[in-house]
């Protein structure tokens, strides 16, 4: 059995391939990575077909995540069947991502930081007009979701 897992932003090119890039480590240090696969996607076509966000990928670096070799693309229809997970940074893509989802997979769609209990925050924010700690403030963040995200998995699939 093999769990498939979608992290969803607006461009592809900031918060969500950095989440794509912090699962893929922490599911390869749980030795899971034949259990588990990990996309990411935008909900807006903006960037399709470029590399991250330079900041995106310097941060991720300097915190030992590899993500410059990842290519933004747009959520599309046959993501909703094809993923168990889909999972937001924000409350606006969120919206967006239920929107266009057929109602009977609604279910699979959920914000990140929801499965933290530790955290105050709701959402991951938009680090693109803000300075670098904002992109390290995104790893923090997603860190502690993915963590959660991963034990949740574990726990639901049996893997």
């Amino acid at each position: 059995m093999q769990v498939k897992v979608l992290f969803v932003c607006m461009g592809n090119i900031c918060r969500s391939p950095t989440a794509e890039a912090v699962f893929t480590t922490f599911v390869s240090k749980a030795g899971l990575q034949q259990h588990i696969l990990i996309d990411s996607a935008g909900t807006h076509a903006y960037h399709i077909g470029e590399a991250p966000d330079t900041r995106s990928i310097a941060a991720g670096l300097k915190r030992g995540y590899a993500l410059g070799h990842l290519l933004a693309r747009q959520v599309n229809t046959s993501d909703f069947s094809n993923f168990d997970y889909i999972v937001a940074m924000d409350k606006n893509n969120h919206r967006l991502l239920m929107s266009q989802c057929p109602d009977a997979l609604q279910y699979k769609i959920s914000l990140l930081l929801e499965h933290a209990d530790d955290l105050e925050e709701a959402e991951v924010p938009d680090p693109y007009y803000g300075g670098e700690q904002g992109f390290f403030r995104v790893i923090d963040l997603i860190e502690s979701g993915a963590k959660a995200l991963l034990e949740k998995i574990r726990k639901e699939s049996l893997i």
